[in-house]
């Protein structure tokens, strides 16, 4: 192909690509939108006074309880509460936590960098183990091996994220006491990775299986493939065999993983309980103990943006590596 029609086919694509980056991305503020308006209807669906809800079990006089409804604008129409609402949160501003007296914006922000290395990390753990036992298991399709991969990914799926959790703090805390019982260890990096390596086991523990047993169809999949035999036919190695499969099962399998990802954030919270992490997951749990509303508010929708986002980085993922969705698009 000459350097003109190239240049041509190249820039259809990136602006097909960019076309759909941006449309991806307005779904997600329009699904983001949606879910503010049912994040903040929670509140007005509390049972009981939502002013002794905000107090909690504090004492209060009919001049707290005035200003109270003035501060949330309890006395204004629905949508009116939303609209100051939704313009405060544009801006960082969620209210004041009562469980911790700080701006609700400072308190997630002291928790995301704990909770972000939990997941990362649980998820390294998670590919650089499974995807390597799905590439053998689908290698030896139907055979020992297969059999054992399957029957170790179907215990693992099986086992609830707070039972490992216990069962690595019994056997890796207390038996062989090799890891710390509890906390997020001090402020350096390696202490906190050495804090993490349980916790983020035992999230991983819950991943691997589904990403083991995707990779092991979809390289199953393309190992029956007519490519792959013609590579075979040509004398190519198994390892570049193998290699070349794994490439063209990629898109399933980073597919997957940016699905499975979106798992961590759900499994965190048990997880942060059980090993006392404080991250998000144990805030969360303590606003709601605490009826936090503001509290509450900003993590869900936190939460919500941020596996609306996976999913467009998946769809990202997915057009780098296919060239043939970006050609689909720019024909359309």
């Amino acid at each position: 192909m000459s350097g003109a029609p190239r240049r041509a086919l190249l820039a259809g694509w990136a602006s097909s690509f960019w076309g759909m980056l941006t449309l991806r991305l307005l779904g997600v503020v329009a699904i983001v939108f949606v879910l503010s308006v049912l994040i903040f209807g929670m509140m007005h669906l509390i049972p009981g006074d939502l002013v002794r809800n905000l107090l909690g079990l504090r004492p209060a006089n009919e001049e707290t309880i005035a200003a109270i409804r003035e501060q949330y604008r309890l006395d204004d129409p629905f949508w009116v509460q939303y609209a100051t609402w939704l313009g405060n949160a544009v801006t960082g501003d969620f209210g004041t936590s009562i469980r911790y007296q700080l701006p609700v914006a400072d308190a997630i922000a002291q928790r995301i960098p704990l909770t972000a290395m939990l997941s990362v990390l649980a998820m390294l753990i998670a590919a650089v183990t499974a995807i390597p036992l799905g590439v053998v298991a689908a290698r030896f399709h139907q055979k020992p091996v297969d059999r054992v991969a399957t029957g170790v990914s179907v215990l693992g799926l099986s086992a609830p994220a707070f039972v490992v959790a216990l069962l690595l703090l019994y056997v890796f805390a207390y038996y062989l006491p090799i890891f710390p019982v509890y906390g997020g260890g001090g402020g350096d990096l390696l202490s906190q990775l050495y804090y993490l390596v349980l916790p983020s086991t035992a999230l991983a523990v819950g991943l691997g299986p589904i990403l083991m047993r995707l990779t092991r169809a979809a390289m199953i999949e393309s190992l029956a493939s007519d490519y792959i035999t013609f590579a075979q036919s040509r004398g190519l190695g198994e390892g570049r065999v193998l290699l070349l499969a794994l490439r063209n099962s990629a898109i399933p399998i980073v597919t997957a993983a940016g699905l499975v990802f979106t798992y961590v954030i759900g499994g965190t919270i048990l997880v942060e309980v059980a090993f006392a992490l404080p991250g998000l997951g144990l805030m969360l749990q303590d606003a709601v103990l605490f009826k936090d509303i503001a509290l509450v508010q900003a993590l869900v929708l936190l939460i919500a943006a941020v596996i609306a986002l996976l999913t467009v980085a998946v769809d990202f993922t997915y057009a780098v590596l296919d060239p043939r969705v970006r050609s689909r698009r720019s024909v359309a």
